[in-house]
């Protein structure tokens, strides 16, 4: 018996979240068409080419805590008191 494709994703729906956010990975990679060594490959160059900016001095470190505190800065009171900060 095959089953649609609505059907299918009825029943993922009820799938709990880290095995549903697995899922979702796992048929994205499948049906991007590009092959996972063509990926590594490119985040190989891109994480090279980021290193190179770092060490050589053309892109500002900003330390981690400077960015959270920015983020907390521009959230909304009611996220704020959500998060406790």
């Amino acid at each position: 018996m095959n089953r649609s494709a609505m059907e299918i994703l009825e029943d993922a729906r009820q799938l709990p979240p880290g095995d549903l956010d697995w899922l979702v990975q796992n048929l994205v990679h499948e049906g991007d068409g590009e092959p996972k060594a063509e990926i590594d490959a490119a985040w190989e160059v891109e994480i090279k080419r980021r290193l190179d900016e770092i060490d050589s001095g053309a892109v500002e470190m900003i330390p981690a805590e400077q960015v959270h505190a920015r983020m907390v800065a521009r959230l909304s009171p009611t996220a704020r008191a959500r998060m406790r900060v």
